[in-house]
């Protein structure tokens, strides 16, 4: 079991990294039967500079331009040789990261209105690629133009005072030089013009389309696709996919009340990643019915002409009207009652597809009816 720790908090790290407040929320009173999931907004930072300025918090002086022209305009309005350009976009490490053209660095400093029209018509309709975004980077349609500040020295204070009497107002020149503000969905129905500046251009397209399903969906980088019922259950089968050296393509929580069209389009959503080469379901039917979920493989099966394997591992709630069902189909959907049996099988079947893909060669499994019966 020791042995085991390693891989399985490796994985964890990796995918609460990414997005751990839906991990959160999707493990949070998952033996109810409630649909709503809780997803979060974020916005630029030019939005969190307005935000605050709003509020009463002073912040450098700012704006955001669309165009080279607009750069070049809002450098001269604030009439200083100290103007940092920040591309827009949602992901750490901008300063670090680099364009696909070829421009180094999301965050520049330059020091006249000419120089800094140049540089932001390289960044805009470019995509930069941080630690954070993966490798396909994320679109700049925005840059925010604004004056430099020199911190001589940092420090950490936590003070306690009575707000009141503005001490520090009275003390200090107090500024805000950075802000990443991040907000509850559930907040929408009460903050619509805050939640109208979402930049669906800075999200996973898959992760928007399985919303719209109450479907949970993070992308990761390897090439086995999964479908699971509840944040543990999820992470669970991608560890052990892992412990048989296998990499999991995505998380993908169904939830406790899917429909047969959600699952359904759970395996188109996957399907959508190129990079997928073998599809595990695995299943346990409590407030989920084991049967619901094979009529969505089953629908999905069908539309979708499926083409590399399907494993199948389904137990709990309808699960002998399930494994009729989906026997009856005439299918090429491989079910497997054992978690650790159907893991191996689906790695060994993951690295035969690579292989294929590498190769050039195309692949198509003619699986013997003893494997379907198994």
């Amino acid at each position: 079991m020791a042995s085991l720790l390693p891989r399985s908090f490796g994985l964890a790290e990796t995918v609460l990294l990414k997005n751990g407040t839906k991990l959160l929320a999707a493990s949070t009173n998952s033996n109810l039967p409630c649909k709503q999931q809780v997803r979060h907004l974020n916005v630029h930072e030019y939005v969190s500079y307005t935000l605050l300025n709003d509020h009463g918090i002073p912040v450098p002086k700012f704006n955001v331009a669309k165009t080279k022209d607009e750069a070049v305009k809002f450098a001269q309005e604030l009439n200083t040789k100290d103007i940092v350009l920040k591309a827009q976009v949602l992901a750490g490490g901008r300063g670090k990261g680099a364009f696909k053209n070829g421009l180094k660095g999301g965050v520049r400093m330059v020091d006249n209105p000419e120089t800094a029209g140049d540089i932001v018509g390289k960044m805009l309709k470019q995509y930069l690629v941080t630690k954070q975004t993966g490798a396909a980077g994320r679109i700049c349609n925005m840059v925010m133009v604004t004056e430099r500040k020199f911190p001589r020295r940092e420090f950490y204070v936590a003070i306690m005072m009575e707000r009141s009497f503005n001490v520090c107002n009275n003390v200090f020149t107090v500024f805000c030089l950075d802000a990443k503000f991040r907000f509850d969905d559930n907040a929408q129905y009460r903050q619509k013009d805050l939640f109208a500046l979402r930049d669906i251009s800075q999200e996973d397209p898959k992760e928007i389309e399985a919303a719209k399903f109450d479907l949970n969906y993070i992308a990761l980088d390897g090439s086995i696709g999964c479908m699971v019922n509840g944040a543990g259950l999820a992470m669970a089968t991608m560890d052990i996919i892992k412990l048989y050296g296998g990499d999991p393509a995505n998380f993908l929580d169904v939830g406790g009340g899917a429909t047969a069209q959600a699952v359904s389009e759970a395996f188109r959503i996957i399907l959508s990643d190129p990079k997928v080469s073998a599809i595990l379901v695995n299943i346990f039917g409590g407030i989920m019915r084991c049967d619901v979920i094979a009529e969505g493989i089953i629908n999905a099966a069908k539309n979708l002409n499926i083409q590399i394997p399907v494993i199948v591992r389904l137990q709990g709630t309808k699960v002998n009207e399930a494994r009729k069902l989906i026997a009856d189909s005439g299918l090429r959907i491989v079910p497997r009652d054992d978690l650790d049996e159907a893991a191996k099988l689906v790695v060994q079947l993951s690295e035969i597809v690579g292989l294929a893909k590498k190769a050039g060669v195309e692949v198509k499994f003619d699986i013997p009816r003893y494997m379907l019966e198994k």
